[in-house]
């Protein structure tokens, strides 16, 4: 009856044990946002000495991400773009970080976060005769749905804001030594993509 008794012991921490199957660990692999879209915002601007306007503006803008998934739910990398606003065309160059808030193995629908941060250049931008225009800092964050399984192409929609800073040297006028023109574009993006 001992014997017996010793066994159902046994028998009864070997069921009591927590039993786990091994998971595989995760790799780092590349991975890939690209969006286009469109950029919106409010233009305040002197028409003369006494006069001031506002105006709305719609840009055009474009960006891809490229980074290493470093972690299920975490990516980083690097973000290039193309900002067209109607005086100047930057180029966006920044490091990058995408989280995703779901759980990706679980859902086809997924919420990420984005946080964008660099400097913008104006290397395709053509300025006029006596004018000058360089570019400034950028941040961008923002949040967006990825719609598709984690392992395969998918599709994003983002909404984000964009501070990007950028300053011009103007032709001089009678009687003047120096005329910069220190710009801020402040503009939420709607963008629409593809990651893989």
């Amino acid at each position: 009856m001992k014997k017996l008794a010793g066994k159902a012991v046994w028998l009864l921490c070997l069921f009591a044990l927590p039993v786990s199957a091994q998971k595989a660990p995760f790799k780092p692999v590349f991975t890939n946002m690209t969006e286009f879209g469109m950029a919106f915002g409010q233009v305040r601007y002197n028409v003369n000495l006494a006069t001031e306007n506002v105006k709305k503006r719609q840009n055009l803008t474009a960006q891809t991400f490229n980074g290493i998934q470093l972690r299920p739910k975490l990516a980083l990398g690097g973000t290039v773009g193309v900002d067209w606003y109607n005086t100047v065309l930057l180029t966006p160059v920044c490091a990058g970080l995408r989280y995703d808030l779901a759980q990706p193995a679980k859902k086809n629908l997924r919420v990420f976060t984005s946080l964008d941060t660099g400097y913008s250049f104006t290397w395709f931008n053509e300025d006029p005769t006596g004018y000058e225009t360089r570019g400034g800092w950028v941040i961008s964050p923002g949040v967006g749905f990825r719609i598709g399984r984690p392992q395969n192409a998918n599709f994003i929609m983002s909404f984000s804001y964009k501070r990007q800073e950028a300053e011009t040297d103007k032709p001089l006028g009678w009687n003047e030594i120096y005329k910069i023109e220190n710009r801020v574009y402040n503009r939420v993006a709607l963008r629409l993509g593809v990651s893989f």
